[in-house]
């Protein structure tokens, strides 16, 4: 019997802190060795209310898109493998869009492209749990050039963007759980592939946000209460140098606030972004058909010699979401983001449109949903201000906005 063997046969037998013990071993000796297989999403602080089956809440889905609540299952047998959940999502878009910038690859006044083609197992009883998510992907963001899913894959998280083994605790520990990974971020109140948010493209102020990190993450859940904190890779460097952390409460069955906080505790390298620290504050109401979830979100970079100036951002933005019947929803979002630094050589370009540059967007989303098959239309709109030379929109980079209009249908199975 090796190590990770015998914790695991200990484990069972275990309780109280010991237990907890015998977690974190668990975790050490089994995690790091397939960090290709292993992360949960537990930034989950505007989560609708779990579905049917508890097999789906994972991947988070803010809506107006609502997963299958029975998912195929497999009985594998055994304490580890278990009962499996199987799903995914199948999605394809196009696009129109004013001024492409042309000098990224692909980034052209029209497209079509796959969004989706990914397959999820899990498992989600007992004191060891894991979570795989596979397949291709791309990550429509406003404002940003448009990479195909082709490329978008292997250039980001590759085929398996998000797994991970969780062990979770019971008895007396059943408020605990560890695990680790490939972690989705605990950071800002949107989430990373498309079917999962109430807007087909990712918003301003998710572009300067971690997306998925390698790591361990503790979580703690008790009544009102939600925490969780993580040591990870930040902006997937692969060195572990960032410290994050997620609190959330539920104040009442309509209100929830919670707080993300995430930063380098290593110095000042790789990128502007990964040496810095970032914050949000997000505030998630639901009123009988609405919901509305405004957040804040600062960011600073530090000072490195005479090479890199410190740098500043603030972002706000409100994410509203209305369903109309059992059918159609509609969503929204506005968002607002300056950033400081603005005609100095040696300040990072944080936001993408130039170091002291603003940008502000709209996005309306109508959708409709038939059981397990959807479709739904983006209308957005980016202007930006302040702007470097080189870094707007079209052919000469000059143009100050942007306006697209996307369609994605697809199948949450």
């Amino acid at each position: 019997m090796n190590k990770s063997e015998a914790v695991k046969a200990n484990f069972s037998q275990a309780s109280g802190s010991k237990r907890l013990r015998l977690l974190s071993s668990a975790l050490i000796l089994t995690a790091f060795g397939a960090t290709e297989a292993v992360a949960q999403d537990a930034s989950a602080p505007a989560a609708p209310p779990a579905p049917a089956s508890a097999a789906m809440t994972t991947p988070a889905m803010a809506g107006p898109l609502s997963a299958n609540p029975n998912p195929f299952s497999v009985d594998l047998g055994g304490e580890i493998l278990g009962k499996v959940y199987i799903g995914g999502d199948v999605s394809g878009m196009a696009y129109y869009q004013s001024n492409p910038t042309k000098a990224a690859p692909g980034d052209v006044s029209s497209y079509m492209d796959l969004t989706n083609a990914q397959v999820t197992l899990q498992k989600t009883d007992g004191w060891f749990q894991y979570y795989i998510q596979a397949g291709e992907y791309s990550f429509p963001t406003i404002g940003v050039p448009y990479t195909k899913s082709s490329l978008a894959t292997p250039s980001s998280f590759g085929v398996v963007p998000v797994a991970y083994i969780k062990l979770q605790g019971d008895g007396d520990m059943a408020d605990w759980s560890i695990e680790g990974g490939k972690l989705p971020t605990l950071t800002g109140d949107e989430y990373n592939f498309t079917f999962e948010d109430m807007n087909i493209e990712r918003g301003l102020l998710w572009n300067i946000e971690p997306a998925i990190s390698r790591g361990v993450q503790v979580n703690y859940a008790n009544g009102p209460l939600s925490l969780s904190l993580s040591w990870n890779d930040g902006y997937y460097s692969n060195v572990l140098n960032t410290l994050s952390g997620l609190a959330s409460y539920v104040f009442s069955p309509s209100d929830t606030l919670a707080f993300s906080a995430s930063g380098d505790v290593a110095g000042p390298h790789f990128s502007a972004l990964d040496s810095g620290s970032l914050y949000d504050l997000i505030w998630t109401h639901t009123s009988g058909n609405w919901v509305i979830s405004p957040y804040l979100q600062y960011s600073t970079t530090p000072s490195v010699g005479k090479t890199t100036h410190g740098t500043t951002e603030l972002g706000g933005a409100v994410l509203v979401s209305y369903s109309i019947d059992d059918n159609w929803k509609l969503a929204g979002r506005f968002e607002y983001e300056d950033s400081t630094g603005h005609n100095i050589p040696t300040a990072p370009n944080i936001i993408g449109y130039g170091a002291g540059s603003t940008a502000k967007s709209l996005t309306i989303t109508p959708t409709y949903q038939l059981k397990l098959w959807y479709a739904r239309l983006d209308l957005s709109y980016i202007g930006i201000s302040s702007a470097t030379a080189g870094d707007g929109f079209g052919a000469k980079l000059t143009a100050t906005d942007q306006t697209r209009v996307m369609l994605e249908t697809g199948v949450a199975f």
